[in-house]
């Protein structure tokens, strides 16, 4: 059954395609907040052709807190490159990575290579790039894993406007779904196909992409929510409370979840959560998480798709978060938020209105009075565990107030430098006075757009 669902699959390539098998290096990455290592896992042939266009294989974008670079050993001719950030890069900025030391998997995917090729990952620092480890891949290696994970079921065609190394392929995994529920994850996967694509940029771009389903069965409904006492083992391992908020949903399981992602045509993942409690994430050119029941579950799969999608910041800083403030104030990599002033120099100068000022003036005190008594009410909600239905009709209630408060200012429309971002109320700006990065409006900014737009460049054969 799995070597006929897979031949299925790889009929799916048109011949036009000449692709090369695709490698994963899967390492250790292994620290705290003032020392790491790394350690090669293993190097895994997948079971399917590289999905991307190999002419579109060098990244530009410098986007990501980290960027690997496949280069021939011989040679030294770059073969290709990717920016990306990782769960280890959210956790060393927690305070529990200033006393303790963990480790996490991650993974490296690339167009395997005819020859010996040297992998070279590189950490920002200071916000440039710098080499912190080389391994090196050799094809003919015999200890070069060649054989088939676990199957995670049938491969679902939600999507498809071309072969994959012509389009954008978004895969959504589903995570917490029984055999019974295999049905609801086709529903879930398509509804939240839909939203995507209601959402610009992404609706005038749709035929530009593929998506993908996948759902692996649990043996068990839901996931963990470790706050509440619940724990869960379920395939791909997705829990709330990643760093200890307990919104936020997230894996470590990174060996199962590449694994099972393996028998997919991919580039971005998405994984819906089988639950109803508020939550989901997003890493940069890792994956993104919601939790598919809950009403808000549009506003999140969007929002964190975009920190998954196009490396876009979150632009709130009122809200609670594990991760400890900079010491010294960077500009920031992502393209929508900014610590420089200078009107010359902005990022998104170009956007930005002629007569608008820098900073530009907003209700910043009436805001942050008005977060402050809604977030003072979720905790409250959250320490009494009060039905999911009053968080939702709470967040209903704060995003009219926030729209009223923030849509009637001089600037509201404009482009500017709007201060308090990138969870910082001082020093940090973004580009316009809101946005789906910042509260739960319903639409994304004109910068945070271009930034959607400038990826889906460098993947689909336009």
């Amino acid at each position: 059954m799995r070597l006929s669902h897979l031949v299925l699959i790889l009929l799916s390539y048109s011949t036009a395609f000449a692709a090369p098998r695709t490698m994963r290096l899967d390492y250790y990455h292994t620290g705290n907040n003032h020392q790491e290592s790394f350690a090669v896992d293993r190097i895994v042939i997948e079971p399917l052709p590289w999905p991307g266009d190999l002419a579109k294989s060098i990244d530009n974008s410098n986007l990501g807190t980290y960027f690997f670079e496949v280069r021939d050993k011989s040679t030294g001719r770059l073969l290709y490159s990717r920016g990306f950030s990782s769960v280890y890069g959210e956790w060393v900025t927690t305070d529990e990575a200033k006393n303790a030391s963990r480790t996490f998997s991650e993974s490296l995917r690339f167009p395997a290579p005819d020859a010996p090729a040297k992998v070279v990952l590189k950490e920002r620092e200071q916000g440039e790039f710098h080499d912190v480890w080389t391994a090196t891949v050799d094809p003919k290696d015999k200890f070069i894993d060649t054989s088939l994970p676990p199957s995670p079921g049938p491969l679902l065609t939600i999507q498809k406007n071309g072969e994959p190394p012509a389009k954008v392929d978004l895969l959504i995994m589903g995570d917490g779904y029984t055999a019974a529920e295999r049905s609801k994850f086709e529903q879930d996967a398509r509804r939240f196909t839909e939203i995507l694509f209601s959402r610009p940029p992404f609706r005038d771009h749709r035929q530009e992409f593929n998506v993908w389903g996948l759902c692996p069965t649990a043996q068990e409904s839901g996931i963990s929510r470790p706050s509440t006492g619940i724990h869960q083992r379920n395939p791909l391992g997705t829990t709330y409370d990643t760093f200890g908020t307990e919104r936020y949903i997230l894996t470590t399981e990174n060996r199962a979840l590449r694994d099972y992602a393996s028998y997919a045509p991919y580039e971005f993942i998405e994984i819906l959560v089988n639950a109803r409690t508020y939550g989901g994430g997003g890493i940069f050119n890792l994956y993104a998480t919601v939790a598919a029941d809950n009403e808000w579950a549009p506003y999140v799969f969007v929002h964190e798709f975009g920190h998954h999608f196009a490396g876009l910041a979150d632009e709130y800083f009122t809200s609670d978060v594990a991760y400890l403030p900079p010491t010294k104030k960077i500009e920031p990599w992502e393209p929508n938020v900014t610590a420089l002033l200078d009107p010359t120099n902005l990022k998104w100068r170009d956007l930005a209105v002629p007569g608008t000022p820098i900073p530009t003036p907003w209700r910043k005190q009436d805001f942050e009075a008005l977060e402050r008594e809604f977030q003072k009410q979720r905790h409250d909600m959250r320490a009494t565990n009060r039905p999911e239905s009053e968080m939702e009709a709470l967040f209903t209630k704060e995003k009219q107030e926030e729209d009223s408060l923030l849509a009637h200012d001089q600037y509201s429309d404009k482009a500017g430098a709007f201060e308090g971002a990138n969870y910082q109320a001082k020093g940090y700006y973004r580009p316009q006075e809101n946005c789906i990065m910042f509260t739960r409006y319903d639409a994304f900014c004109a910068v945070c757009r271009r930034a959607i737009e400038r990826i889906i460049s460098m993947y689909a054969s336009q």
